[in-house]
């Protein structure tokens, strides 16, 4: 499910809690006013007004805001690595064609999760203080690392650049798009061509400055 900004006339009244299951109701109730508000504009007892229950009840299951946002965070990361994993699919047919899917696959997380994407990157959790959400956020970037593992498998080894920078280059380079210019909120900027065509030139640009031929291995 995409978590959209409502389009507007959309109801914005909280909803009625008619199930057992607490804990998810309040990550839904967060998702949804973080694609309304973002990721700063609602409090800890307006998520639990939304989810239709009191604002002592989500004390339950989270010592306070920052908490439930750690746990929409993560559970957008989980999502998030299994989306670039499927992506990357071991690397197949090649490095490059597998890369480039990578990066499409990123744009598009963003552009269809626009509120993980933000509890993710843009709520500022205290990551340092959350092993398990510090820890779902580096299996995600594993899948880059390895990524970029096998483009500089491909390099001649005299002046291979290392994998973690060419990792973290191509990360800042998705990453810069998708926020300028591939997402599904008020962050879309105009631009004469798809963020898809971006990337990729913009992927192309650096691995052939690296001396890298990216048409193949």
């Amino acid at each position: 499910m995409s978590w959209r900004k409502d389009e507007p006339g959309e109801r914005d009244a909280p909803r009625s809690y008619h199930h057992g299951n607490l804990r998810e109701a309040l990550i839904r109730a967060a998702l949804e006013l973080i694609a309304r508000k973002g990721t700063a504009g609602f409090t800890f007892a307006e998520a639990a007004r939304f989810a239709g229950v009191s604002p002592a009840a989500p004390y339950r299951h989270f010592r306070d805001r920052d908490e439930l946002m750690a746990s929409v965070a993560l559970r957008g990361f989980e999502q998030f690595e299994a989306a670039l994993a499927r992506a990357w699919d071991g690397g197949r047919p090649d490095a490059f064609t597998a890369l480039d899917r990578v990066g499409k696959t990123y744009l598009e997380f963003a552009r269809g999760e626009p509120a993980f994407y933000s509890a993710m990157f843009e709520a500022g959790v205290p990551v340092a203080a959350n092993p398990t959400l510090r820890e779902a956020g580096e299996r995600a970037f594993a899948v880059l690392r390895g990524a970029a593992e096998a483009v500089c498998a491909a390099m001649p080894a005299t002046g291979r650049p290392p994998a973690l920078m060419v990792a973290l280059h191509i990360w800042a380079m998705a990453h810069g798009v998708a926020s300028l210019f591939g997402r599904g909120d008020g962050a879309q900027r105009a631009l004469p061509m798809s963020p898809e065509e971006l990337l990729e030139a913009h992927v192309l640009v650096y691995l052939r400055g690296l001396g890298v031929n990216a048409a193949g291995p």
